[in-house]
Order: C-alpha cells, then sequence, then structure tokens
C-alpha cells in the first residue's frame, strides 16, 4: 500500500495505490478491479455555498466532494505517476498553483 499526500496552501490530501496482492475497499458504484495497482483518492471543487468549509492560504473556501472512482494500473509507476497528478490536480481545482504542492510516496504496511 502506498499512500501519495499532497500539501499545499496550508492543507492536504491523501489517497492511496493498492499493491499486487492488497485488496481496495469495495463499495457500492465502485467498478471491478482486476488491475495489479488500483488509485482511489477523493475529488474536490471549489463551490459557493454549501459543501464543506475548508482553509486554503489563510482562507475559508467551500469544497464539495465527487465520489471517489477507482482507477486501474498495471504497473507501480503508471499508478504513482497517475496518483500524483491527481493530487496536483485537486489543488489546481481549489486555486492552488501546481508547483506550490509537495507530493510524497510513503510504503504503508496495511495492519
Amino acid at each position: 500500500m502506498l499512500l501519495v499526500t499532497g500539501r499545499g496552501g496550508g492543507t492536504e490530501l491523501t489517497g492511496t495505490v493498492f499493491e499486487r496482492g492488497e485488496e481496495p475497499p469495495t463499495y457500492e458504484g465502485a467498478p471491478e478491479e482486476a488491475a495489479a495497482y488500483v488509485w482511489i483518492c477523493d475529488s474536490f471543487y471549489q463551490v459557493e455555498s454549501g459543501g464543506s468549509a475548508l482553509t486554503v492560504d489563510g482562507e475559508e473556501i467551500r469544497i464539495a466532494f465527487e465520489e471517489p472512482m477507482p482507477r486501474g494500473f498495471d504497473t507501480r509507476t503508471q499508478a504513482v505517476v497517475a496518483a500524483k497528478e491527481h493530487v496536483r490536480t485537486q489543488f489546481a481545482r481549489i486555486g492552488v498553483d501546481s508547483a506550490d504542492v509537495v507530493v510524497e510516496v510513503a510504503k504503508r504496511n496495511p495492519a
């Protein structure tokens, strides 16, 4: 299991790459993934009202979440590249420049 964490604008977002032999969580609407590596992470966007409060660069904004959509990959490299891109995209959607986002990948052993 790999945790991919992006930090920027005073906040962070973490998603998970499930590796070969690990079983990603299932939930209603999740596709059947037989891929060797599966990436799962929240997606969100800024809204004018409703949603959840989030402080970015010292300013409170409102965000709404989209349902997570698992994505399958054949190789670890493909999964990590896509995960990093996804994390940077989420920050861009709330106005944080991708150059200001630090992305880290850490191995985590499942409990």
